[in-house]
């Protein structure tokens, strides 16, 4: 199909916001060099974005314990994350709008730093009711994270290392969930060990946000792109917002990452190797680092392997691999979780084969989004697409903890991880038209903008 030229960069504006900058707010020209720091910077990021999961992490990898302590149901775990999802939906556009007026590394030392104290305090919980009133308050900061973390990635990377960097980027969280994950299994051994998990998390947070307020330099809106452009251009309204929902492609994504349930089978693979395979508490946790690590090798290979795809087959390389990746990554879940192992060591090998297929996920959807949006309008999609895939995380895992609870959690598991990501995976085959026609759009918007600075 033929490309738009940089001489019509409206084009397509209803797709990609190309509306929203022109003319004296960009401030300067295309082909600009690497960002300084950038993998430094992206370091950074990584170590806040893993101590924001880890509050998650404690109540999937501690919820035998946790239940037992507070006498809880399986529904309590789906109600858990869910609400932790739920105020994701609604505080991520939030934060992206105060970031626009505050600056975004301010919004994240606060609210994906400091507010670790709340997820500390989570440890303090005397009954189910505290537990959650402190887990969603502890969510409501760490909302701020995802949308404007990976909005930040794009501007420090350009296009040909945007999926080597966000490989890198959730890599990294895996590794250190892989080394706070068996640790935090271990926990369970001791009295009210869950306690001290809140508290340790809630204090690394913290350290973390500390760490990013003194090293971390905010990069320029669209650096990457050569289409700086300037803060009162970037601030959120909503009429950007009903341009980037007009979008084929980005309503697309909404509806795919709604119906993801490789996350929520994360959520309960320990629970369900301990009701339903039979395995201690700690032992379940024994497979989080096999299953972590080779996700931090499938995102490391992922984004390489992706970029490189990518060059090759610029069109939609990283599309067909994200869609070959959700579908073997369905496939394998069948192995996970429909036959009885009879050791935990099988399962370690099915979870690591999971892991490596999602860790090409994030080098995949992250680029594939920045490609079909302009600069200013990054950091509002990614609060939307984490939205939607927060909100259909808690629709998911609430059906799986109920649906659990009466027919038992293989088949719940069966039907709301294994069957709905096949059907996932088959539905991605309709992003292919219009992603190539919205993409070619932006990168023509892109190059009219540092075209009409070059001229000035």
């Amino acid at each position: 199909m033929s490309h738009p030229t940089p001489s019509k960069p409206n084009a397509g504006a209803t797709a990609t916001g190309t509306a929203a900058i022109t003319g004296p707010e960009i401030s300067t020209a295309g082909g600009p060099p690497p960002v300084a720091n950038r993998w430094r910077q992206l370091a950074l990021l990584s170590g806040l974005i893993s101590m924001d999961n880890s509050e998650g992490a404690v109540v999937s990898t501690l919820f035998p314990a946790l239940r037992a302590a507070l006498g809880l149901p399986l529904s309590a775990l789906g109600v858990m994350v869910a609400v932790h999802k739920i105020i994701q939906v609604i505080f991520g556009p939030i934060w992206v709008v105060v970031a626009a007026r505050v600056g975004r590394k301010n919004v994240l030392v606060v609210c994906c730093g400091l507010w670790g104290v709340w997820s500390a305090a989570a440890g303090f919980s005397q009954n189910f009711t505290q537990l959650l009133v402190l887990y969603g308050i502890a969510a409501l900061g760490f909302a701020a994270g995802g949308p404007l973390i990976n909005g930040i990635l794009a501007d420090l990377f350009d296009d040909n290392t945007r999926g080597r960097a966000s490989g890198l980027l959730y890599g990294g969280f895996a590794l250190l969930s892989a080394v706070i994950g068996p640790l935090l299994g271990q926990l369970s051994r001791i009295p009210d060990g869950w306690r001290y998990g809140f508290f340790v998390s809630g204090g690394l947070t913290v350290v973390f946000g500390l760490l990013v307020w003194r090293y971390f330099v905010e990069p320029e809106i669209g650096a990457s792109d050569g289409a700086q452009v300037s803060a009162q251009a970037s601030r959120l309204q909503w009429s950007q917002i009903r341009e980037l929902l007009a979008g084929k492609t980005f309503l697309l994504i909404l509806g795919q990452r709604l119906m993801a349930s490789q996350l929520p089978l994360m959520s309960f693979a320990v629970v369900f190797l301990v009701d339903d395979r039979g395995f201690s508490n700690a032992m379940a946790a024994s497979i989080l680092p096999f299953a972590l690590l080779s996700y931090v090798g499938g995102t490391v290979v992922g984004g390489i392997v992706v970029d490189r795809v990518q060059r090759r087959f610029p069109g939609a390389g990283r599309l067909a691999v994200w869609q070959g990746s959700t579908l073997g990554w369905g496939l394998t879940a069948v192995m996970c979780t429909q036959v009885a192992w009879p050791s935990i060591w099988i399962y370690a090998i099915w979870f690591s084969i999971l892991g490596v297929l999602q860790g090409f996920i994030p080098g995949c959807n992250r680029p594939v989004l920045m490609s079909v949006t302009t600069p200013e309008l990054r950091s509002a999609a990614f609060s939307l697409m984490i939205g939607a895939e927060s909100a259909g995380w808690a629709a998911i895992t609430l059906g799986i903890g109920y649906l659990g609870d009466r027919i038992g959690l293989e088949a719940a598991l069966l039907y709301l991880v294994v069957l709905l990501t096949i059907v996932n995976g088959l539905y991605m085959s309709l992003m292919y038209r219009p992603y190539l026609r919205e993409s070619a759009t932006v990168r023509a918007t892109l190059a009219a903008r540092s075209a009409q600075v070059s001229s000035s």
